[in-house]
């Protein structure tokens, strides 16, 4: 049963009525950032179609493979929150646009690099690009939307780095038998710099103003600490985090294990990974849908979706690895696939509701940074240590556990979350 809907909440979500313009304009917004989104992960994904090709053209190691790949990740850990903080000063329309045009450029130059060094370089360039590109974007949607959607809307941006991986994957790996690898960086380049001039032309900080959602007197600025002072969100960042360790897990290994445990073919194994990398997207759609039906009338329940989604996951990924191979357990995986990240949007919300506007693009990159740290970066890392030792499917049979303890912080962040609500609303009063 959830906690009854507090002043704070109430104030939140009570919005003017929208006038034509401003219900058609926030949907271009999203669209348009969406697409971007996309580019971001086509740009950094399109890599893992041309592996094969750059192995053989390069005579490269399999570490030095890993490295084109993992650079990326190592950027938009270490850059995600100090340039959110940029992003909030500075101005998050045009540090979005920087961002897009900078990892655009690095993928073009992907095209034309002639080495391993030369690819490595730009390879660092699109990570730079993209470090900070999710916490930005997400908080520019977020800040045009009512709050009783925004656990949809933040499903639906997370969930589209899944899709875009694997549009990454497959329109890559199409361009690059046909006409090449260049030419699969170069598409995706391009793709990119024409979302740009669209979305140069289209949205401004001016409209975003005029289209904004205020839930916060303007002019105020809060301090960078209050990130980090209410436990409820420190929950919230934590949680957030270890949900996403095993969906790291998912996207990093399931193509080796239908590969060792189905005896599949490697191109045969990645098609048949990918349909579970769009569950798992298509699932932080759904989820978030759910989730702001459920909590329309009642802000605090979407602390209880997400436990659910974790319970979910934890039960059916824990019976599905379990289970000799076969279409049982293909099923049970793919379940628990679907609600593997289906919390990213409902936490997500939770830190937009216990966060000020002024900082809300460096809130979610602390999100994105306690994600990747806690979850897409820690999660493959301790399987693969595990498989060495255990075996790759008992390695994926304790990955599930970890939910046990994100479902642990999940209901200490609702107990929590009347306090941080109501330090909130005592933050903006003194504005």
């Amino acid at each position: 049963m959830g906690l009854p809907t507090t002043t704070a909440d109430a104030v939140v979500e009570t919005t003017t009525a929208p006038t034509r313009r401003s219900r058609m304009y926030p949907w271009i917004v999203f669209a348009l950032t969406f697409g971007l989104l996309l580019s971001d992960y086509m740009s950094r994904q399109v890599l893992s179609a041309v592996f094969p090709l750059l192995k053989t053209e390069w005579a490269l190691s399999d570490s030095q493979l890993a490295s084109l790949s993992s650079i990326v990740a190592l950027m938009v850990g270490l850059l995600t929150l100090p340039l959110s903080l940029l992003a909030d000063r500075w101005g998050r329309v045009k540090s979005l646009l920087l961002m897009a045009v900078l990892w655009s450029a690095a993928t073009l130059l992907c095209a034309l690099a002639t080495n391993y060094e030369q690819m490595l370089g730009a390879r660092f360039l699109v990570g730079v690009g993209e470090a900070a590109y999710g916490s930005v974007g997400i908080a520019v949607v977020l800040s045009v939307f009512a709050p009783r959607v925004h656990s949809a809307l933040s499903g639906a941006f997370m969930g589209g780095g899944s899709f875009g991986s694997v549009i990454g994957v497959a329109l890559g790996g199409v361009i690059a038998v046909n006409l090449g690898w260049r030419w699969s960086f170069a598409a995706m380049a391009v793709f990119g710099l024409i979302l740009v001039a669209l979305f140069r032309v289209l949205v401004s900080e001016k409209k975003l103003t005029e289209a904004a959602v205020h839930d916060d007197p303007a002019g105020f600025r809060a301090p960078l600490s209050s990130l980090f002072t209410t436990p409820a969100v420190l929950l919230a960042y934590v949680g957030g985090g270890l949900q996403m360790f095993t969906a790291g897990v998912l996207l990093a290994w399931l193509p080796s294990f239908f590969n060792r445990s189905y005896g599949l073919a490697p191109d045969k194994a990645g098609a048949m990974a990918s349909i579970f990398v769009l569950a798992v997207g298509s699932g932080m759609v759904v989820c978030g849908i759910i989730t702001d039906r459920v909590s329309r009338h009642d802000p605090a329940k979407k602390w209880t979706t997400a436990v659910v989604y974790g319970v979910l996951s934890l039960v059916f990924l824990g019976a599905g690895f379990q289970m000799p191979s076969g279409s049982a357990q293909l099923i049970l995986i793919g379940i628990g696939a679907f609600f593997s990240a289906g919390s990213s949007g409902p936490i997500a919300a939770m830190v937009a509701n216990l966060t000020h506007s002024s900082v809300r693009a460096s809130a979610f990159g602390t999100l994105t940074l306690a994600n990747n740290l806690l979850g897409l970066a820690l999660g493959p890392f301790v399987v693969g240590l595990l498989a060495d030792r255990f075996g790759l499917v008992t390695a994926l049979q304790i990955a599930p556990l970890i939910y046990v303890v994100a479902i642990v912080a999940l209901i200490l962040g609702k107990r929590a979350y009347p306090a941080g609500r109501r330090k909130l609303a005592a933050l903006t009063a003194i504005s």
